[in-house]
């Protein structure tokens, strides 16, 4: 699944996402070679549709994506409150070669890629957030 298919099956979630998300950075956890964690800071792109982190082509991250191309993308808290609130996402990274996507993810991103960077787009097959009202956790997960 994409970002298109959560912007649709649930546009306030995605929309929480994207807030929290998109510029912004946040910890892309990929799993190591013996098939423990490996946590990385990233700056997710997102726009029509889509979900893309640009990195080094050495990147300890890339070769775990690469090899097993499972994920977690949880967003930067803003303070120990909590108050800004959670957004996580699971799924899948692909290595992207298309010149054509490349140019979508650059001209989407917050910040100029150099020329080195390679790029992955994320899947979507889950999403959560936490927001805080009240001092309780209201927590929303996709899909259901």
């Amino acid at each position: 699944m994409s970002w298109h298919t959560l912007e649709h099956s649930n546009p306030t979630l995605a929309a929480f996402g994207l807030k929290r998300l998109a510029g912004n950075v946040a910890y892309l956890a990929t799993v190591r070679k013996d098939g423990s964690p490996r946590v990385h800071p990233v700056t997710p792109i997102i726009g029509q549709g889509r979900l893309f982190i640009f990195m080094e082509p050495t990147s300890p991250k890339g070769h775990d994506l690469r090899r097993d191309g499972r994920y977690a993308l949880h967003c930067a808290v803003s303070d120990t409150s909590g108050e800004s609130g959670e957004f996580i996402a699971t799924g899948r990274g692909q290595l992207v070669d298309d010149p054509a996507t490349r140019a979508l993810a650059a001209q989407l991103s917050t910040y100029k890629p150099a020329d080195r960077y390679i790029l992955f787009e994320l899947s979507v097959e889950s999403a959560t957030s936490t927001r805080y009202e009240n001092d309780k956790p209201m927590r929303e997960h996709w899909p259901k």
